[in-house]
């Protein structure tokens, strides 16, 4: 029987190294994302998660599309897609907390109660969540919040499952080199330097490494309800 990776957000960054990740190790892909994963042999379903109505007009095509794949070994359901924008406590705007959080957060759970069905013992829902989901820089504020969100959705998770042997975990990537980090940093290599001085490393993590701890975590049953740092070590001041 086959192993199944859903993931959302495949088409670039962290995703994208999952999805090519998980197929070297033999699994399935299945990429639910406004735009398409490139990688051969990978399987797309276009939606868009941000949109409250995603479920109303694309939940029969992400039902048939795991149906296709016929009886499934086990199933690794990763949350994955995210926005960040760029507002603090004293600009947000609702509508902007709102589109933060249905990507960051709803998305997942509406994913989650679709797609649990197909969840046999073994099966895990992994969710990628920041290190900005344990802590808080200024002028992200509906990313801190939802990141903060997805770490408590990932405990809620493993309580709301216990005994059925599918496990979960939360992934906190530090500062890795993404596309939207860099949209949200700007190409000033300054600002990069004052990152790196703050790991442990002196550099980025690459996309690569963050999905070699996600395949881990989904191999790993004894990880479950743990929150797992992924930043190279950050320098505390």
């Amino acid at each position: 029987m086959k192993k199944l990776l859903i993931v959302t957000g495949a088409s670039k960054g962290i995703g994208l190294a999952a999805a090519k990740k998980f197929l070297e190790s033999g699994y399935e892909v299945l990429n639910l994302s406004r735009s398409s994963c490139e990688l051969a042999g990978v399987n797309n379903i276009s939606l868009d998660l941000s949109s409250p109505e995603w479920r109303a007009k694309s939940e029969k095509h992400v039902l048939d599309g795991v149906r296709r794949f016929g009886e499934l070994e086990s199933v690794v359901l990763l949350h994955n897609a995210a926005m960040m924008t760029k507002d603090s406590v004293v600009d947000i705007e609702g509508d902007s907390l709102r589109s933060v959080m249905q990507l960051n957060v709803v998305a997942a759970a509406e994913l989650n109660t679709l797609l649990i069905p197909f969840m046999k013992p073994g099966s895990s829902i992994l969710y990628v969540s920041s290190t900005l989901g344990k802590k808080a820089v200024k002028n992200t504020y509906a990313y801190v919040i939802s990141k903060h969100a997805v770490i408590g959705q990932m405990r809620a998770t493993c309580q709301d499952l216990a005994g059925t042997l599918i496990h979960t975990a939360a992934v906190c990537p530090g500062f890795t080199e993404t596309e939207m980090l860099g949209e949200h940093l700007g190409a000033n290599p300054e600002i990069y330097q004052q990152i790196t001085q703050g790991i442990a490393h002196k550099r980025l993590a690459q996309p690569s490494e963050i999905a070699d701890t996600i395949l881990f975590c989904a191999r790993t049953p004894v990880i479950n309800g743990t929150v797992i740092d992924a930043n190279l070590g950050q320098i505390e001041t």
